[in-house]
């Protein structure tokens, strides 16, 4: 989609960090904007500091693991702009247990916000966009820890890496009606992720934190580290508009050796796995 001037988004986690700043891009580029968000007072916070960019910048509270929530969300947005062309699927939270104490709910927070937040976005907008013609774009937000198990036995890595495959299989199914797909896969973004426990719904009961000594407890705090001195949220959007304008499925924001190296040894070692059952199975036959 390389023109956004007088088109529609709607963006999930819209209140702050990559949603924000997806919000603004999205504005500067002569979009109109629904902001959406779980987080009401910021959420108003964020549609006001963005008046002056783009003054068809609205803001709607949403949860996004709730589908009929996602689906006034929309409601809100139609009424608003009409057809709406961009959807980003963005809002995301933080969390998991480790192997010491695994936690149902907290797996079940975060599957439901990051996994089926996304699915709930796909399945409310996709119809419409199909519907009115115009083309579109759906843009997902995944993670470097959708791409390798750096970060252990997670639910988040475990829900971005369903996000990528997600991605990756809608867009060969809805690129003959003119709608790309962009899966956006961050590496440490500042952004508030590590506080994600503020907004958690009470249905899934407190929000828990690892025990600092454990194995869970020392990656938690060193992920935050690298989160303060990580990438701007801008730096992140910009690359997700040139994405939407080039029709690019794959944003990654972090392309260093370190993450380069991670990606090449699981490859190499799905690769090799691949060649010893063939060399097993000729052994079979022979």
């Amino acid at each position: 989609m390389r023109e956004l001037a007088g088109r529609a988004a709607f963006v999930t986690g819209g209140a702050s960090g990559i949603g924000f700043a997806l919000g603004r891009r999205l504005a500067e580029a002569g979009m109109k904007v629904m902001l959406a968000d779980i987080e009401v007072d910021a959420l108003k916070a964020a549609v006001e500091n963005l008046r002056n960019i783009g003054p068809e910048v609205r803001g709607v509270a949403c949860d996004v693991t709730d589908p009929v929530s996602v689906e006034m969300a929309a409601k809100a947005s139609f009424d608003a702009f009409g057809n709406i062309h961009v959807v980003c699927n963005n809002a995301g939270v933080g969390g998991g247990s480790g192997i010491d104490d695994i936690s149902l709910e907290n797996w079940r927070w975060v599957l439901d916000v990051n996994l089926m937040g996304v699915l709930h976005g796909i399945r409310t907008f996709l119809p419409h966009i199909r519907a009115h013609g115009e083309g579109g774009h759906i843009v997902n937000t995944a993670s470097m820890a959708g791409l390798n198990s750096g970060m252990g036995f997670s639910a988040y890595s475990a829900s971005k890496f369903a996000v990528v495959n997600m991605s990756e299989g809608l867009a060969t199914r809805i690129k003959p009606f003119g709608i790309g797909v962009t899966v956006l896969c961050p590496g440490f973004v500042r952004t508030r992720i590590t506080e994600s426990g503020r907004n958690r719904p009470a249905r899934y009961g407190p929000s828990q934190k690892p025990d600092p000594a454990s194995s869970a407890g020392t990656l938690a705090a060193q992920i935050a580290e690298m989160i303060k001195s990580g990438l701007d949220p801008d730096d992140v959007a910009a690359q997700v508009l040139t994405a939407i304008r080039e029709n690019e499925l794959y944003v990654f924001t972090h392309h260093d050796a370190d993450w380069r190296g991670e990606l090449e040894a699981r490859f190499a070692a799905i690769l090799a796995a691949m060649d010893k059952a063939a060399v097993r199975q000729a052994e079979r036959l022979s």
